[in-house]
């Protein structure tokens, strides 16, 4: 069966909030959860991931009586950079705990350290009271960078990471997940990684913490061309990114004009505001996905816990 579906868990930029007036879009930072012909792909390991580890494990013990046969926790999770916000629910991801959960961990290598030694010496032991190295899941962590590709095969739960010169060239079977990535260097201090998701002939393109550039951002353009779905940074109102008072350019985000412009230079069919600045509550966000619409029709704000099936989504020709 062709599955491709996006469900958003987490959707607010630089930390978490609690306030009754801003949690129609939500209150828990990035995190979204991808299923594809079976696979169980997660971006970022924000505060949404606390919940959507408590449904896999769920499922997990719904799926049999006892330990023996039960069907294991099988994910990728993929980090677009280090910063708190995007991997600050990582110590609660109640898989991580199972003995049977087989996770793979993907990162780009950051301050000339490996992924698993930046999570280790970030997340877990001096901040946490378990070491990276105790937790019972079999884990397995890579380095991931613009010139290697994941591809999820079907009837296979082992990940492949292969290199590659030209995207085009990636000749696979037609129920493959195939997954790259683009480096921004648009985010302080170390950039982020954005990625590209190709499934049953649809392409979801995940471009957070990254600032744009007035009048489009090319690099971005390019790697989002076509895509059925661009889920694009858009933390900041212009007024805000250039505040007399305090102003946010530079800071690494981009305001909704910005994320607006590259989907429409880019062609998408549609496109996802996400990574809200915490600041801003329910009805301020209602107002400004109104302004959007009016300027891209297949524009909105991500909402935590909204579902789309992007095999229903109609791709622009």
């Amino acid at each position: 069966m062709s599955e491709f579906t996006v469900k958003f868990r987490g959707t607010r930029g630089s930390h978490p909030v609690a306030a009754g007036n801003k949690l129609k879009y939500g209150g828990n930072t990035a995190c979204v959860e991808i299923r594809a012909n079976g696979h169980t792909i997660i971006l970022d390991a924000g505060t949404g991931i606390i919940e959507a580890g408590n449904d896999l494990v769920k499922s997990h013990i719904a799926s049999g009586t006892n330990i023996e046969n039960r069907n294991p926790i099988q994910a990728l999770i993929l980090f677009s950079h280090s910063h708190l916000d995007h991997i600050q629910g990582l110590p609660f991801f109640k898989p991580l705990y199972i003995k049977s959960s087989k996770l793979c961990i993907f990162g780009g290598k950051t301050h000339g350290k490996d992924y698993q030694q930046l999570l280790s010496d970030m997340v877990f032991g001096s901040v946490f009271p378990v070491e990276l190295s105790e937790i019972a899941a079999d884990t397995k962590f890579y380095d991931f960078k613009e010139t290697d590709a994941i591809v999820l095969n079907p009837d296979s739960d082992i990940p492949q990471l292969i290199r590659f010169d030209k995207e085009k060239e990636i000749i696979l079977d037609e129920k493959a997940v195939v997954i790259t990535c683009m480096k921004c260097n648009a985010h302080p201090k170390a950039g982020v990684l954005v990625f590209k998701i190709r499934c049953n002939g649809k392409t979801l393109v995940y471009a957070t913490d990254k600032e744009d550039y007035i009048g489009g951002d090319i690099q971005t353009v390019n790697f989002s061309r076509g895509a059925s779905m661009l889920i694009h940074d858009a933390q900041y109102t212009m007024e805000d990114y250039i505040s007399p008072v305090s102003p946010k350019q530079g800071f690494g985000h981009s305001t909704i004009e910005m994320a607006i412009e590259t989907a429409k230079q880019a062609n998408v069919s549609q496109l996802i505001l996400f990574h809200m600045d915490p600041a801003y509550d329910d009805n301020l966000l209602e107002k400004l996905e109104e302004k959007a619409r009016g300027i891209f029709q297949n524009a909105m704000f991500a909402r935590e816990n909204l579902e789309i099936n992007l095999m229903q989504v109609k791709c622009k020709v």
